[in-house]
């Protein structure tokens, strides 16, 4: 497998392939808590530390990142306008994150009043698996409830309170509690061909889930997925969006912090074919291979296994739309006409075509119908 410390070129990184190369350093390092392999890509200029600070936002790793550059030496670190900026930065990352967790303390509150039981998907639940998880830059928050009468159940009651609901193509519906946005889910997995959807409900069951205290909201218990599961919903996350606009790397951090933290808590046989079951070997396998090549994630702990792939192919991905496509070629804002959506996501599943053949077929073209059929919602 290739080596975590370097990065191979690609046509994305044309014109600032050294910031690249900075960006991933860093980023490794703060995962990882641990100095930067390569210091002598130090120091850099004013200008391309403002280009690995701009890399950093569009790839959600600000926080990461920050936290990387505490481990190298005074004279690496950027010049005083830059630093104050990224200080800026991290600091509304944290009060966010502060914020979304009292939010989450009133949502459990209120949803167990009515006797449910949501299920916390990603977010929160995986910034457990980091050393710092108020750096980790945070998005919604999903919940996830287990049978339709209760997923019913919640959306009654949030409408109870006079809170809009929108719905969305893949069944599930979203709303603003307190300024923050909320999905609600009726489906676990991201997994979108019918063929397979019963399939995921035999590993939903399976697997499980198991209960934990968020670490900046301990007196709130939450149900999260088991080490199986959680990986496959974050596996299959990740996918969805690849074949799409576009995933950034703060999804695959998640994934390798999950790996880190989960290793040796799960069982991988059964995992492994919890993936080929979904449709998802192929793609495992590649997904192991960046996890290991970009962000240093030791061979013992790649949850799929076997023999590797180049993994070029997703740092292209990565590279090219940042967080969840957000930064892709031809990118326009939601309230363009339906058609004209319609028109871009086409072209966008077209130009990942090689892409979604190769790694995930099947799974692909369900994922594009199910899109296409969002942009008339």
């Amino acid at each position: 497998m290739a080596s975590s410390k370097r990065e191979p070129a690609t046509k994305e990184m044309d014109g600032s392939y050294k910031e690249h190369k900075v960006l991933f350093q860093l980023v490794r390092a703060g995962l990882w808590e641990r100095v930067p392999e390569d210091t002598s890509l130090f120091p850099l200029t004013p200008e391309q530390w403002s280009e690995v600070y701009r890399l950093a936002c569009q790839q959600t790793v600000v926080g990461i990142v920050f936290r990387g550059m505490d481990f190298l030496p005074a004279a690496c670190l950027p010049p005083e306008p830059v630093l104050v900026r990224w200080v800026a930065a991290v600091d509304a990352i944290e009060r966010k994150n502060l914020k979304t967790y009292r939010i989450l303390d009133e949502l459990y509150a209120f949803f167990r009043r009515q006797g449910l039981h949501p299920i916390l998907q990603k977010g929160q639940g995986v910034a457990l698996y980091y050393e710092r998880p108020l750096l980790r830059v945070p998005g919604d928050i999903d919940l996830y409830f287990s049978t339709k009468n209760e997923f019913r159940t919640a959306v009654r009651s949030i409408r109870s309170r006079g809170i809009s609901i929108f719905p969305k193509s893949d069944g599930s519906v979203e709303f603003r509690w307190r300024g923050l946005e909320v999905e609600l889910h009726s489906r676990f997995l991201d997994v979108y061909n019918p063929l397979m959807q019963r399939r995921v409900r035999g590993e939903e069951r399976r697997f499980g889930y198991t209960q934990v205290r968020l670490s900046e909201a301990p007196h709130t218990s939450v149900l999260v997925p088991s080490g199986e599961l959680e990986l496959l919903l974050l596996s299959a996350h990740i996918l969805k969006h690849a074949v799409g606009w576009g995933v950034g790397l703060r999804q695959l951090c998640d994934m390798a912090r999950a790996c880190h933290r989960l290793c040796g808590s799960y069982d991988r046989a059964s995992y492994r074919c919890a993936c080929r079951r979904a449709g998802l070997g192929r793609w495992s396998r590649l997904l192991d291979s960046f996890l290991s090549s970009h962000l240093g994630l030791p061979p013992g702990e790649l949850p799929y296994g076997g023999r590797p792939c180049p993994p070029g192919a997703l740092l292209g991905v990565v590279l090219r739309g940042g967080n969840f496509g957000l930064y892709a070629p031809g990118r326009r804002h939601p309230s363009s006409p339906a058609w004209r959506r319609k028109l871009l996501t086409s072209s966008s599943f077209l130009r990942n075509a090689g892409f979604s053949l190769r790694y995930a077929p099947g799974e692909a073209f369900w994922i594009f119908t199910d899109l296409l059929k969002g942009q008339f919602n």
